[in-house]
Parts: structure tokens; C-alpha cells; sequence
């Protein structure tokens, strides 16, 4: 079988989207161009509309640079005050129900799961080896776009047993979000139930995969004992922290045995569009927050200047932390440090930091076509330390705390960022609550966790600037949910 990367611009072309984006206003019937009429008739079939079901991770791109710039981490950037305003508009908090970013992420994810109930609606009509395994994954993926609706939006329209029709049309009005982490829940354990521990093909959902998401949406419940004990199988599985932290993120380290679950990006199938510029097969997010007008050998290509690391992070990380160097690229230091590559650059403009997100950063060699559309990066989505500072949090959350096990897991990861247990931690109770909530902003930093961890933590409002507590915990519904489904808008968004 061809890598996922590939298959998934063939699977675009099956289950195409339509150019009217009323995402949940709309008669898909005449959208596909291959209709379940004249289609479902072998396994191989089912197998290019999950694919399809895979494409909408590599669009929501944006939500990794929202889930930093709306936080201490990093500002917006860019080259002047108008430039990237969807991001301007979170890092300010001057958040319209018409910000660009927002309403991409909403029709991105209600995309997937319309191409999820597209094979629910067809489930019954062809049975084959392999497709309990194969619904897993669907399963999975509609979980996942669940879960990130929710925690971006809070109550959301709940379906799942087939696509939207035009009688549907204001039918689905907002569920709460304690219906919709249950179906989570279900969709999970579901997977849980039917997949491989381990897949040969690089990005498919796992068992393992599975168990991570299902335990970080305990998290988000509050419900540690679950977290604690779903988590357990992940630690117990297959996955171990690479030696050197920034291996993680070249090339070379993409798939390997720290990683969980990847969103796959490719540049073997060149995009050229503009007019939808984050629809195709690379990861937009790289050239967004590359160096702008960078010249010289450096190994690293020019890039917009957005999601700059702030100060406050590079300082947040303490002497002989590895982290702080593959996390924050200081572009005077570098250029000093490295008078061979004859480096020069456009200071960023708008809210110049002096800082870029060294994990995605945009390298010489690794896009193709239309350049700044077709860069190969993955999107590390569950990395084995995410998993590790999970697992310790709900041990330390649970009703009978394991502290013990809760500090292993924290100083696993603490080892492997200072190459040595000098800087192990042996608190206890809420100071080791909050030890690890620290490590999740130094480990994760710039990988788009941090806004949903504070929200969820209940420090939001004293770490953000800006932040209005009763309001800035969820975005604003995009406005034309509002005005052509009938949705009701978030508290405080007008």
C-alpha cells in the first residue's frame, strides 16, 4: 500500500468538499463525485474514504499557532498589524466570531466527521477482513475532531450517524459538552476495542493512539482515575524518549519510537493554490513561522515571522535545560554563532521577539512545488512524554494519589531534558500538581497545548494577558453558524 501521505490526495478527490462552506447548512448529495451509490463495493474502497477521513488534520494547522499565541508563550508576529489578523486578533484578544483561523478550524473539523458519517452511513453494505480495524481508525479520527471542536468552542452541534442534508438545515443546534465528551468516550473505546497495537504504515491510528487520546480527554473531565488507568497502557507500551530532545523534530525523526500519533505532511504532491492555501498535503504552519527574508548556507529557509516566542518563555527554562535551544531559535545568537552561513534577515516587524519557533522551522530542502505550501514537517500530535507528564498528573489528581509514581514519570522526562537526575523533583501534592504543569509548558512549548492546558487547569486568567475569565475559556462560534444555523454565540462575543 502507498504511504498514508499519498493516498490522501486521492481520497480528497472521492470525498471532496463542496466551495460553499455552510458546513452545517448544506445538501452534501451532489458534493461527491463518486457517491455511495456507485461506490462501497470493495475493501479498497472503504479504504480510500478513510483516507479521506485523515486529510482535514493536515487543515487544521492553525490551531497549533492559536493554542501558543493566545497564551504567554508566543505573540503573533508578522509583518505589520494587518498581516496574519486572524492570529493578531487572539493574541490581542480582540476576538471577532468572524476571525478567519476560528471558522477554519470549525468547518476543518465538521468536515472530517461528515466523511466519518459518510462510511457510518455505508457500514452495512459490504463486510471484508480488516474492516472492524479499518472503522477503528474512523472512530478515532472522529474523536479526535470532537475533541478539538470542544475544547475550542465548547457546546457544539453533536451527529454521528450520517452527513448533514438540506433537512437538516437548523435542525442541529448546540449539545452540551458533557454530551459531547461522552460520544468521545464512546468513539474511543470503540477504537480501543478494534485496533492493531501497532500498524505498518506510518500515521495510521493504534491501539496506543488511541488509549493517549482517551486519556487526555479524562483529563479534561477531571476524571484521573480513568486518565491514570488508560494512560498505564501507553506507558507500559512499546515507546521511549529519544536520547537528544531535538531529534524529535528533524526529518529524521519523524515516526520514531517516541511518537504516538503523527499528523502525516508530505511534499511529494506539490499544491499550488492560494485560494485555499492550507487544503493541500504540507504543513502551512512551517512557512508561517519561519525567519522572514532569511538569506545565507544556513540549513534554514525564509518564512513569515509568525508565532514568535516570547521572553518570558525562553526564560521560563532553567540553566542545562537541552529543551530551551530546540524550542527557541534566538536569531542574533544564532547568526554570531554561526558567521559561516553569512546570515542575513528581515527583522520581524510587528511585535519582533527576536525569537522563532526552532521546532518548526522551516528547512532547506524539505518542500517542493509551490514552496511555501509543501513543506513535509509532521505535526507531532501525541508525543511519549506528553503521555508520561499525563499519566503523572492524573497518578498526583487521582482520589488516592500515587505521588511516587506520578514524580517517576515527571523525572523521566526532567532526565532525558537535562541528561542527568541533578534536577529531579521530590515534591508532593499541589506543589508537584503544579511542578507538572510547568513541565507540560517547558516540554510542549510551541506545539499548541498550552492556551487548552491553562483553561482546563484553571490558570488562564492570571497567566494571560487579557484574558477574561467567564468568556475567554472557549472562542466565538464563527458568525455565519450564527446567522445561517441558527447557532447560539458564546457568552460575550458579540
Amino acid at each position: 500500500m502507498k504511504n498514508i501521505k499519498y493516498l490522501m490526495a486521492l481520497a480528497f478527490i472521492i470525498v471532496l468538499a463542496p466551495a460553499c462552506k455552510k458546513y452545517l447548512d448544506y445538501d452534501p448529495k451532489s458534493d461527491y463525485i463518486i457517491s455511495a451509490d456507485s461506490y462501497f463495493t470493495s475493501a479498497d474502497d472503504y479504504q480510500k474514504i478513510v483516507v479521506g477521513c485523515y486529510s482535514p488534520l493536515q487543515w487544521i494547522w492553525a490551531d497549533r499557532v492559536i493554542g501558543d499565541v493566545a497564551t504567554d508563550n508566543s505573540v503573533s508576529g508578522g509583518e505589520n498589524a494587518t498581516d496574519q489578523i486572524g492570529f493578531q486578533q487572539i493574541d490581542d484578544y480582540n476576538i471577532i466570531a468572524n476571525n478567519s483561523y476560528l471558522t477554519e478550524a470549525w468547518e476543518d473539523c465538521y468536515e472530517g466527521i461528515n466523511r466519518v458519517n459518510y462510511l457510518e452511513e455505508n457500514k452495512g453494505k459490504l463486510d471484508f477482513v480488516g474492516k472492524d480495524a479499518l472503522y477503528g481508525q474512523a472512530y478515532f479520527l472522529r474523536a479526535f475532531y470532537y475533541f478539538e471542536l470542544v475544547r475550542m468552542f465548547g457546546d457544539a452541534p453533536l451527529f454521528t450517524d450520517k452527513r448533514l442534508a438540506l433537512s437538516d438545515s437548523k435542525k442541529y443546534q448546540r449539545s452540551p459538552k458533557a454530551d459531547i465528551y461522552k460520544q468521545i468516550e464512546i468513539d474511543l473505546n470503540n477504537a480501543i476495542s478494534v485496533l492493531p497495537i501497532t500498524n505498518p504504515e506510518p500515521g495510521r491510528v493504534t491501539k496506543y493512539a488511541a488509549q493517549a487520546l482517551l486519556g487526555k480527554v479524562f483529563l479534561y473531565e477531571n476524571k484521573f482515575d480513568s486518565a491514570a488507568a488508560i494512560l498505564e497502557n501507553v506507558v507500559n507500551g512499546p515507546f521511549s524518549l529519544v536520547t537528544n530532545f531535538g531529534d524529535i523534530f528533524l526529518q529524521t525523526g519523524e515516526n520514531g519510537p517516541e511518537s504516538v500519533f503523527e499528523v502525516q505532511y508530505s511534499n511529494g504532491s506539490p499544491f499550488y493554490d492560494w485560494t485555499n492555501p492550507g487544503r493541500g498535503q504540507g504543513n502551512l504552519m512551517v512557512q508561517v513561522c519561519g525567519i522572514r527574508g532569511l538569506t545565507g548556507t544556513s540549513p534554514y529557509a525564509t518564512g513569515w515571522s509568525t508565532n514568535l516566542p516570547t521572553m518570558d518563555l525562553a526564560n521560563a527554562y532553567t540553566a542545562g535545560d537541552t529543551r530551551k535551544d530546540v524550542t527557541v531559535l534566538d536569531i542574533e545568537a544564532y547568526k554570531a554563532a554561526n558567521p559561516q552561513f553569512g546570515i542575513t534577515y528581515l527583522v520581524a516587524p510587528y511585535k519582533n521577539t527576536g525569537l522563532y519557533d526552532q521546532k518548526y522551522l522551516p528547512r532547506i530542502g524539505q518542500t517542493s512545488g509551490q514552496v511555501e505550501l509543501n513543506y513535509l514537517n509532521n505535526y507531532r500530535a501525541i508525543r511519549f512524554a506528553d503521555v508520561l507528564l499525563m499519566a503523572a498528573e492524573a497518578n498526583n489528581r487521582a482520589t488516592t494519589p500515587n505521588d511516587t509514581k506520578a514524580q517517576n514519570y515527571l523525572n523521566k522526562v526532567r532526565e532525558r531534558a537535562f541528561g542527568n537526575n541533578t534536577h529531579d523533583i521530590a515534591a508532593t501534592g499541589s506543589a508537584l500538581t503544579q511542578a507538572i504543569w510547568s513541565e507540560r509548558r517547558l516540554e510542549l512549548a510551541m506545539e499548541g497545548d498550552r492556551f487548552f492546558d491553562l483553561v482546563r487547569t484553571g490558570q488562564a486568567a492570571t497567566k494571560i494577558a487579557g484574558f477574561v475569565a467567564g468568556k475567554n475559556e472557549v472562542f466565538p462560534i464563527p458568525q455565519h453558524e450564527v446567522d445561517v444555523s441558527g447557532l447560539k454565540q458564546n457568552p460575550g462575543y458579540n
